[in-house]
């Protein structure tokens, strides 16, 4: 169990853990994955990480799969 405290009022909390993992997947990672799957579905799964987070991080740091893949970008 994991416990927490409300910003709002002070309480103390126990959750059982259930939900999202944070993810901490470098962008250099994604790239690499996608070089060596050429695909976002096994990207992911090599990862173990969703095809939408692949794609989230894609997008924050100004790149997209046609130019890893393509290798028209250096990362």
């Amino acid at each position: 169990m994991k416990v927490i405290t409300c910003p709002h009022c002070g309480k103390v909390a126990a959750t059982l853990g259930i939900g999202r993992a944070a993810s901490n997947i470098a962008v250099t990672d994604i790239c690499d994955a996608l070089r060596l799957c050429r695909s976002v579905p096994a990207a992911a799964e090599k990862l173990g990480c969703s095809r939408a987070l692949v794609y989230k991080i894609l997008k924050a740091n100004g790149l997209t799969v046609k130019d890893i893949i393509g290798g028209k970008v250096a990362v």
